[in-house]
């Protein structure tokens, strides 16, 4: 299923279940395989990017057992992992590559690590820089900036670091390595990032403390077995919440999503554009904010969409601008540099597929400038993702409100992170 012609509809009703969260599943699977003892994680995505993860702690002796909706994880502990027998291969998932090569740097074994030809090309240096000078010994193209990358045995020390740019694969990745550094790790934030690898660690009964956007983890003895349960993915649910918002007479509920603040700023962008959404049934589940997302078709105006509040609806970009094309005036949208060298350029992805479907949109070196339709509705056409995802969904949203339909290339992209997409997509219609 390469291509798929989704159709126009009338609305989106019913309630719907999305999988679990991407970011919360990797670091779950991460943890469970250092830890000692079996951990149990449920709700878990079992999508290309966490199977790829799931690949890499095979490959170095960690066993995975799955009953039912319950994932078991044998952990090797802190130090059990094993030397893989083959370079380590990330497949087409950075969250994979980043933050396992900082766990990598504090093992005492040599391992590689590569991916796909779209992730040799994403930068890596922000990552290597920091853990370099931990003194991990790491080598890879480009001076160290891309995949392939090397990493060698070496003792690591405690740092004090400011990132550069707000990156919860970046601070990630120094605090996993900060597990096996001597004395305290430190990362400073200008703006705070996801901090959902922060929220898990102390589970895992890691030494973390938070101070404003700083965080602090000591070096670990061990840690122990634990049980996670995985909220639905805000990032899957955002395309069916737009999807809702757009086309007349819809009413969806969404349950059981995690809506961490670090992640809910496509819910704070949709209303102020003037959504109706609404948060029912608020609950903690191991450790992370949980709701029901009430959402109900609404008009929209264009709004100034930048800086904390964009950094919080990053994966949210492409659907965002399905949203902004249907709205009253003008959207503008900065800050988004960081997505020239995602799965896809997605800023340029967007603005060619936007004017494909008539929409008058400025591309920014950082964003985009989106005149709305004045009609209301998308030209119909055949689109390619680019192989993107979250690209590939955002074209589907759109076909809600286009002429005829649209065409999207490359739809088996969407495995990445919401298998069966299309299917509850098209369960939720009325044609």
């Amino acid at each position: 299923m390469d291509r798929i012609k989704i159709l126009p509809a009338k609305g989106l009703n019913g309630e719907i279940k999305v999988p679990g969260d991407k970011s919360v599943s990797h670091r779950a699977l991460i943890l469970g395989s250092i830890a000692e003892g079996e951990t149990r994680v449920e709700g878990l995505l079992e999508g290309a990017d966490t199977i790829a993860t799931i690949s890499a702690f095979r490959a170095m002796g960690v066993g995975f057992e799955k009953t039912g909706d319950t994932l078991i994880i044998s952990g090797m502990g802190l130090s059990g992992l094993r030397e893989p027998e083959d370079v380590i291969d990330a497949r087409n998932s950075g969250t994979t590559a980043r933050l396992l090569t900082g766990l990598l740097s504090g093992q005492n074994f040599f391992s590689v690590i590569t991916g796909d030809a779209s992730l040799r090309k994403r930068p890596m240096r922000r990552v290597v820089e920091p853990l370099q000078s931990m003194g991990a010994s790491i080598f890879g193209r480009k001076d160290s900036s891309r995949l392939p990358l090397a990493i060698s045995p070496r003792t690591l020390t405690g740092i004090s670091y400011r990132t550069p740019v707000a990156s919860a694969q970046l601070k990630s990745a120094i605090l996993l390595a900060g597990l096996y550094a001597s004395g305290s790790t430190s990362v400073t934030e200008s703006e705070k990032s996801r901090d959902h690898t922060e929220r898990m660690l102390p589970l895992f009964g890691a030494e973390v403390k938070i101070e404003g956007n700083t965080v602090t983890i000591n070096r670990a003895r061990e840690l122990s077995a634990a049980t996670i349960t995985v909220p639905g993915d805000i990032s899957s649910a955002a395309f069916l919440m737009v999807g809702a918002v757009i086309t007349p007479e819809s009413h969806i509920v969404i349950r059981d999503v995690g809506v961490n603040p670090t992640r809910t700023g496509i819910i704070r962008i949709l209303e102020r554009m003037g959504a109706k959404v609404e948060l029912l049934n608020k609950k903690t589940v191991s450790g992370e904010p949980v709701a029901d997302i009430s959402v109900k078709s609404s008009p929209l105006n264009g709004v100034l969409i930048k800086g904390e509040e964009l950094l919080a609806a990053i994966d949210e970009f492409p659907v965002i601008c399905v949203a902004a094309a249907l709205s009253k005036g003008r959207t503008i949208i900065s800050g988004a540099a960081e997505l020239r060298v995602k799965e896809s350029d997605r800023i340029s992805a967007m603005a060619d597929a936007l004017k494909n479907l008539g929409v008058s949109c400025t591309e920014k070196e950082d964003g985009l400038v989106i005149d709305g339709i004045e009609k209301g509705t998308f030209k119909s056409a055949s689109i390619d993702c680019r192989g993107d995802h979250r690209v590939a969904m955002s074209l589907a949203v759109a076909a809600l409100r286009s002429e005829e339909g649209i065409e999207v290339k490359g739809a088996k992209a969407v495995d990445v992170s919401f298998p069966g997409f299309f299917t509850i997509l098209e369960k939720a219609c009325r044609r």
